[in-house]
């Protein structure tokens, strides 16, 4: 496989990652209780680079949130 055919594939890869990622997280926005799993495949799915954005998510949804999930305060400190 050439050079060229690599780096293409890769950027595809790349891209339907991130897409995943885009709509796992718009789906865990619509959801009042979204599940642990779909949260842990989305931290399967995030770059070192997307860490920071998903934290701040995170955050987020704890601040919108009158009485926030343990699991959810807990998932939150694991991050750092």
């Amino acid at each position: 496989m050439a050079t060229g055919d690599r780096k293409r594939e890769w950027e595809e890869r790349e891209q339907a990652r991130a897409e995943l990622v885009k709509t796992l997280l718009q789906k865990v926005s619509d959801d009042p209780f979204p599940s642990s799993m779909m949260l842990d495949l989305i931290e399967e799915l995030l770059t070192p680079d997307e860490v920071p954005a998903y934290v701040m998510f995170l955050q987020d949804r704890l601040r919108s949130e009158p009485f926030p999930s343990i699991p959810m305060l807990k998932r939150l400190t694991a991050m750092f």
